[in-house]
């Protein structure tokens, strides 16, 4: 069980702080309106995200008993999370003057996320698979998954809305690029586990 909070809190920090569309947006609308607008931002994943995770969780689910399927999937997840995991090591700081102005802060975080493919991706190939094996154990352990997720992905980007507007090169510092950083390896690590269950799934370990 404390497994999948311990999983919820990594994927919701990553998602929270790795650069991306929506991080953009957060410190574009903090930076031209304040903190009250990149808390608006920081919550859009409450609307986008959730109708995403429920279809794949669902979708996936009529397969829970068919081991190619979920080998097939847990390789895939396996991939994206080595692939997520590289862009954090080898990412580099967000250039804030490079950053684009917006209006109607809620709308245009809906907007960028909805269209973006990162959290369709995310669900599909890393979260619905972790919320199928977490109902396998109980309800309690998927739901910890799911709110520690997006507890932790919203707070996230809240958080860097309030250091890029006590401390607007925070994005551009060190120490935000180490964070980056070691949260790639956890990811790497991660991506070690969902290959391991793929293989399992196809009876080669």
């Amino acid at each position: 069980m404390l497994s999948f909070l311990f999983s919820g809190i990594l994927f919701g920090v990553v998602a929270g702080l790795s650069p991306g569309p929506l991080l953009i947006l957060v410190v574009s609308e903090t930076l031209k309106a304040g903190v009250k607008e990149g808390i608006k931002i920081s919550l859009t994943p409450l609307v986008t995200d959730l109708p995403i995770s429920l279809i794949s969780v669902f979708l996936l689910s009529r397969f829970s008993d068919k081991d190619v399927v979920l080998g097939v999937i847990s390789i895939i997840g396996a991939i994206v999370l080595v692939y997520l995991g590289y862009k954090n090591i080898r990412g580099k700081a967000l250039e804030i003057s490079e950053l684009q102005m917006s209006r109607d802060s809620l709308w245009k975080g809906i907007a960028v996320n909805a269209l973006s493919p990162h959290p369709y991706l995310f669900w599909f190939a890393v979260g619905a698979p972790i919320i199928v094996k977490a109902l396998q154990h109980s309800v309690l352990s998927a739901a910890l998954f799911t709110i520690s997720f997006y507890f932790f992905l919203v707070t996230s980007k809240i958080l860097v809305s309030f250091l890029v507007e006590k401390f607007k090169l925070f994005l551009q510092g060190k120490s935000y690029r180490n964070i980056i950083r070691i949260l790639g390896i956890l990811l790497l690590g991660f991506a070690l586990l969902f290959l391991r269950d793929g293989l399992i799934f196809f009876k080669l370990v």
